[in-house]
């Protein structure tokens, strides 16, 4: 009986063969015939593959059968489950179409909780009916771009569509694995030879759609309710927008020191445009550039757990990086005092706090709009840079002393020496981020374009794209997956993902499974 299986299985495996070779090398010699144009031959190729691969999978479908063990099996548990007398349907789909599988399963009885289907053991299949494949494909282009895209891009390609809600879902399984996968992975390699390692945060904010209803809302949108589920994002000019809530970006990355002077800083901020920079072009770059996100609030609705979050997580990146604190270590960021705490907090005491310098010089440019109202952008230059050439010198203080004389000499109205103030206030609270002279020496960033960069990559190329509203748990589950594609781990994630997913949905075999198979083979 065994052997004539196989001599089924390879018949029909050589007439798969035989009927591949036939259609291809026929498109080929038609092509040839009547003088087809070669992207007409690539296209016609394509969609035979497709089709070949359509009639392939399914001959394992077919090969394998309902993949019925017997009316009993005794599993490694002790217990005994039952075949179902009615075979159970899945659907099923690939890159290559889609499939219906019928199936034997086994439980205690018909209308109880199926236990164990040995076709899904066997071919390891998936949790929802889209292939591991297709979700790979599929959620690598959400990352990037709306899911209405996705679903027009796969459509082009494979020639069948993928419904947005059904990206959605897959998006928020996938997210599902985030957090452990971060667990679990290979520590960031510490600095060496006098790298500086160096921590940063910021702030973006996310346009949520406002819900219709309770019932629509994000936290009752899942696929088993009975009311349809809120989208995870929207881009209809239809939509109500929503207020913007917050999410707290982290970036951590290497870097060898760069020694410089102030004037060489102040002659690049101060640059005409027309001329080139090309001798800053050498400058050392970021290694080991990781970065996170999140939205999560408390009942309260704060961004406390989000800054937790991204702040614990600089935590374990620093003991990964500096373990003995031996490198130096740059806290670098804007003014927002709530991020400072939490890196105060958090991080350890050898922690040098450097305000970044493009957010210090827009109060400069701040003042001279107050102080000279009349003047336009060129006419303020000289001022300004004359007080960032303080500034990068280390003079904050005279700065400071200089707003508040000029706002007493020029009669400034209440409202104007009150911004001025403003200003200076600014200024106090974060001198003792702003020595400036002395980063410069010892070569650490002064300027905050990492995380900015991070901002603008996570939030904005595809969170916050034009038009786009969010439901909370979107937004979040998109923001785990984007940095994963972001810190280049999508591969290594999806791997993750699926090992984890196959370990819970098959965590017991059948106990006379391999010897079935040794049977079987005999």
């Amino acid at each position: 009986m065994n052997n004539s299986n196989e001599i089924v299985e390879s018949q029909k495996s050589q007439k798969l063969l035989e009927q591949t070779q036939q259609e291809l090398v026929g498109i080929v010699e038609d092509a040839l015939r009547q003088n087809t144009a070669l992207h007409e031959v690539e296209q016609n190729l394509f969609r035979k593959v497709l089709e070949i691969g359509h009639h392939a999978l399914g001959m394992v479908f077919e090969l394998c059968g309902t993949c019925d063990k017997g009316e009993r099996l005794d599993m490694e548990n002790g217990s005994q489950l039952n075949k179902l007398p009615e075979l159970h349907r899945r659907e099923y789909q690939s890159v290559f179409g889609h499939f219906e599988l019928e199936r034997a399963v086994y439980g205690s009885r018909e209308g109880q909780k199926i236990e164990y289907i040995p076709l899904d053991v066997q071919l390891q299949l998936p949790k929802s009916k889209f292939s591991y494949l297709l979700q790979d494909w599929d959620q690598s282009l959400a990352v990037k771009g709306p899911y209405t895209s996705v679903s027009e891009t796969l459509q082009k390609i494979l020639g069948f569509p993928l419904y947005v809600s059904s990206l959605e879902r897959t998006t928020r399984n996938l997210s599902e694995s985030v957090e452990s996968f971060w667990e679990n992975q290979v520590d960031a390699p510490c600095a060496v030879n006098e790298q500086l390692v160096v921590y940063s945060a910021d702030c973006k904010g996310v346009v949520m759609r406002k819900p219709s209803s309770k019932n629509s809302s994000e936290e009752n949108s899942s696929e088993e309710s009975t009311v349809k589920p809120a989208s995870l994002e929207s881009n209809s000019k239809k939509t109500h927008s929503g207020k913007k809530k917050m999410a707290v970006v982290g970036a951590v990355y290497t870097i060898k020191p760069n020694p410089r002077t102030p004037d060489e800083v102040l002659e690049t901020l101060f640059r005409p445009p027309s001329e080139s920079a090309s001798h800053h072009t050498h400058r050392p770059k970021p290694q080991h550039k990781h970065v996170r996100a999140s939205m999560r609030r408390d009942e309260m609705d704060t961004l406390q757990p989000a800054s937790n979050e991204i702040f614990n997580w600089l935590q374990s990146e620093q003991h990964q990086r500096n373990p003995f604190g031996s490198q130096p270590n740059i806290l670098l960021m804007d003014g927002q005092k709530s991020l400072w705490d939490h890196g105060k907090e958090t991080l350890s005491n050898n922690v040098t706090e450097v305000l970044d310098l493009l957010h210090g010089s827009s109060y400069v440019w701040k003042a001279a709009q107050v102080l000279f109202p009349s003047h336009g952008t060129k006419e303020n230059i000289p001022f300004v840079k004359k007080q960032v050439e303080c500034i990068l010198n280390g003079h904050v203080d005279t700065v400071i002393q200089g707003l508040d004389d000029m706002a007493i000499h020029q009669g400034l109205k209440k409202k104007q020496c009150e911004e001025i103030e403003k200003i200076c206030n600014y200024f106090k609270n974060n001198a003792h981020r702003m020595h400036y002279d002395e980063y410069l020496a010892a070569g650490y960033p002064i300027a905050s374009g990492v995380i900015e960069g991070a901002c603008r990559h996570v939030i904005c190329d595809r969170i916050s794209i034009p038009g786009m509203r969010w439901v909370m748990d979107g937004a979040q589950s998109m923001l785990g997956l984007r940095c994963i594609f972001i810190n280049d781990d999508w591969d290594n994630f999806m791997k993750f993902h699926i090992e984890q997913e196959q370990q819970t949905l098959y965590p017991i075999h059948a106990a006379n499974e391999e010897e079935y198979y040794k049977a079987k083979v005999a």
